[in-house]
């Protein structure tokens, strides 16, 4: 795991590259390497920070030269020793251990060919001496990101967005587009960019750069050929044992070189790998998150500490428990920072914290039950959206009276919170729409009229871009499952955008490799030929995975209500972060900017404060959009680390 970047025909790309590489020593401290050659009427300038996981000597270091291939590589191959048996036997002769290696010489052998064979997570640049062409590639499900900007004939490339608005210094332009994406899902889509000149290559693709000036670009996979393929073999009855993907591909996980741990919430995701990683690793270590007494009862947050202890004890596992009681004024811009994009879900300052713990005591790699939610329907939209069919079927007049008690019904008092009448709040948003429309709103902080309400008018056609753009993605698929349906939805745009985009920034500013073992290739086949009955079942969600599970885990584990990796926001807006909300609201450059109307932010802040409504994750990813702003906008470039204000 590691920091990439390059630059192609660039002007004055070799001192580019170099503050490039330089921004991303975070992500790889362990080493560095420059290489850089003429091609065409320019130069190839490629960087490399190494976090060194597979082949600790020197043979792994990077940017890779072997007989005029180049490559500067960020990931982990976990089918690598099959690769590497298989060129052995066509005559490669390999100088070390490492995953760089099989990866340059299969590219060698299969060129793009070799994308699809790859089992892992991964971003790189491959350069050819012979024909001058730079070709850039990313993992099949967007694990490991890549950005880059485009400039006549010229390009640069890195590991993280903020290398490039360091580079740039502070020139580049704000997308409005793309922060009225963050401000309706709390992140990103991989699809957009919070600046204007620079794009994510998308997932399952590769770009190619040839000296003449021609750019082409290609995909090797593609998410809804897979739930296509799934649904095929549903059909024909042809189920997979899930159990034995998640546990193939959980010791597929633990190749590693260092040691790796586990994070365990004591929720089934984390337990099940934790359990399954302790078979091949005895005494392996997890991590795990408390927090304050009073915050966790203030947000009416379950005893999750119990049941990881109790994960832990059954299957000896070294369990260290860190509690968050974080400076959240202290955290909140450099987290901003780190992100590289307006990224508002706090779960971020937890895996940061997780993994700053667990690198402290000499630990590179930890595995996440990332992705099973969205897999296998895990999480409480999928339930809810299923209910909300049958809620369509009561006559309308009871459910105009239900959600007007519900409305006048608070969702906290002074002294505590309360987690059923946010949830049934929440229910009611979104029960009565037509199927894509309330997939979205379940999910989403706002309907099109709250989220026009919030915004400069001049954007209201931006809203409506967005808003389609979010139908055409969950709509691009032949799929007649319903729960298959949303899951691919999910594995397209939420899992890219938000979840795997957090991870791999939150982990990667603690120079921690997160490895997703339930976000494999494999695991994803597997996942998509399990009909959405077998989700799904009666109102238990992830019920496949829970089966799979209990033959591991004890019940109790497995059938326990959903947990939550999140923080007690609830208690951090009335405490902590009360003072900053007012002065984003008065003063912050957003309202000043006229993107944010400051009415409508003072009116969302008041329901908040006075208990009728949970607006408690709008106002916090307000916040985090304001330190990004202000950063992106500051003209010192956003590669300038912040500091509270």
């Amino acid at each position: 795991m590691c920091g990439i970047a390059g630059t192609y025909r660039w002007p004055d790309g070799k001192a580019v590259a170099d503050r490039l590489t330089d921004t991303l020593a975070h992500r790889g401290p362990d080493g560095a390497g420059r290489y850089s050659h003429p091609v065409g009427d320019g130069e190839v300038h490629l960087g490399h920070r190494r976090l060194a996981i597979i082949d600790l000597s020197g043979t792994g270091a990077q940017p890779m030269l072997s007989d005029g291939l180049v490559l500067t590589y960020n990931g982990e191959l976990y089918n690598a020793p099959e690769l590497r048996a298989e060129l052995t036997a066509a005559g490669v002769r390999f100088r070390g251990t490492s995953d760089t290696e099989v990866l340059l010489e299969a590219w060698r052998r299969w060129g793009t060919d070799c994308l699809p064979r790859l089992r892992g997570m991964f971003a790189f640049g491959i350069f050819d001496e012979r024909t001058g062409e730079l070709v850039l590639a990313r993992d099949q499900l967007g694990i490991k990101p890549l950005f880059l900007m485009r400039r006549g004939e010229g390009l640069v490339f890195a590991s993280e967005l903020k290398a490039l608005a360091a580079v740039t210094g502070g020139s580049l332009e704000v997308d409005h587009a793309a922060l009225v994406a963050s401000l309706l899902y709390y992140w990103v889509p991989d699809s957009r960019c919070a600046f204007r000149e620079a794009e994510k290559l998308p997932p399952g693709s590769w770009l190619r750069c040839r000296p003449d000036g021609r750019v082409e670009r290609g995909r090797f996979w593609h998410l809804k050929d897979v739930a296509a393929e799934g649904r095929e073999r549903a059909r024909a009855g042809d189920l997979p044992d899930i159990a034995a993907v998640v546990e193939e591909s959980t010791r597929r996980h633990l190749l590693s070189d260092v040691p790796v741990a586990t994070f365990l919430s004591g929720g089934l995701d984390s337990s099940y790998l934790t359990a399954l990683a302790a078979r091949d690793r005895p005494g392996i270590s997890a991590y795990t998150i408390g927090f304050r007494a009073e915050d966790a009862r203030f947000e009416a947050m379950p005893d999750d500490l119990r049941y990881a202890r109790q994960v832990a004890g059954r299957f000896g596992v070294d369990l260290h428990e860190i509690e968050i009681a974080p400076d959240v004024l202290d955290l909140l811009p450099r987290m901003t920072y780190h992100l590289d994009e307006p990224i508002g879900d706090p779960a971020a300052i937890n895996t940061f914290l997780i993994c700053s713990a667990a690198r402290e005591a000499g630990v590179k790699v930890m595995l996440s039950g990332m992705g099973a939610d969205e897999l296998f329907a895990g999480y409480r939209k999928h339930l809810a959206n299923l209910l909300a069919l049958r809620y369509q079927r009561v006559p309308r007049p009871l459910r105009r009276g239900l959600s007007g008690a519900v409305d006048r019904l608070p969702v906290a008092s002074s002294r505590r919170g309360y987690r059923s009448v946010r949830f049934a709040k929440r229910f009611l948003s979104f029960a009565d729409l037509p199927e894509e429309t309330a997939f979205r709103r379940s999910y989403t902080m706002y309907d099109r009229d709250e989220l026009l309400a919030l915004i400069d008018p001049d954007l209201a056609g931006t809203v409506d871009d967005v808003l389609t753009e979010h139908a055409d993605v969950y709509r691009d698929n032949e799929l007649d499952d319903f729960v298959n349906r949303m899951c691919l939805g999910d594995s397209r745009m939420f899992l890219p955008g938000l979840n795997l985009a957090y991870t791999d920034r939150s982990s990667m500013a603690a120079s921690t490799e997160v490895r997703v073992p339930y976000v494999d290739v494999e695991v994803v086949r597997a996942a998509f030929a399990v009909p959405g009955d077998r989700k799904i079942v009666g109102r238990q969600g992830k019920a496949v995975l829970k089966e799979a599970a209990a033959t591991v885990l004890p019940r109790e584990i497995v059938y326990r209500p959903k947990g939550l990796f999140s923080a007690p926001l609830r208690a951090w807006m009335s405490r902590d972060l009360a003072p900053l909300v007012r002065e984003v609201i008065h003063d912050g450059e957003l309202v000043r900017s006229g993107f944010l109307r400051r009415d409508a932010l003072a009116r969302l802040a008041a329901e908040d404060a006075a208990g009728h409504r949970d607006h408690s994750k709008h106002l916090w990813h307000v916040l985090t959009l304001e330190y990004w702003y202000r950063g992106a906008t500051s003209g010192a470039g956003h590669g300038t680390r912040p500091t509270a204000q």
